[in-house]
């Protein structure tokens, strides 16, 4: 009889295409913010969240690193972008890419650093529970490349 697999041995998706859904999903909520508000605000912030989560959830173990290391990455080109196209939605409208990049940053810190509690926080969980269950670790090491 096999057992259910819980919600941490479930995660299959490679490290890619994690990554392009991540980098759309926070697009999109920052799109979805700037056309209610005119800013960036909580909206993106909690969007933002939950896709780290949902992120760390899907990946296939192996690319584990990949993960632990996106959600700042990801911010930070959220934040690029709208710096070289619509500064005044996460700084000052006269501020420098630079400037605007950081500024958004700090004004959007909190997020950061929720999304990225969370995402670490369910890559250790799902690796505790993978490394005690014999039958987990044979199942996520199959390549789906």
């Amino acid at each position: 009889m096999t057992r259910a697999r819980t919600i941490w041995e479930e995660g299959h998706e490679p490290g890619r295409r994690v990554v392009v859904l991540c980098v759309a999903l926070s697009l999109s909520a920052a799109a979805v913010d700037l056309l209610i508000t005119g800013r960036l605000g909580v909206i993106f912030d909690v969007f933002f969240a939950l896709t780290c989560l949902a992120v760390a959830l899907m990946v296939h173990p192996r690319d584990f690193f990949v993960v632990g290391v996106l959600p700042p990455l990801v911010m930070t080109g959220v934040f690029l972008l709208l710096a070289l196209t619509r500064s005044e939605a996460i700084a000052r409208a006269d501020d420098g890419v630079v400037q605007a990049v950081v500024t958004g940053l700090g004004r959007h810190s909190i997020a950061l650093f929720v999304g990225y509690a969370l995402t670490l926080g369910c890559l250790a969980a799902r690796r505790r529970a993978t490394s005690y269950d014999p039958a987990a670790r044979a199942a996520s090491s199959y390549d789906v490349r």
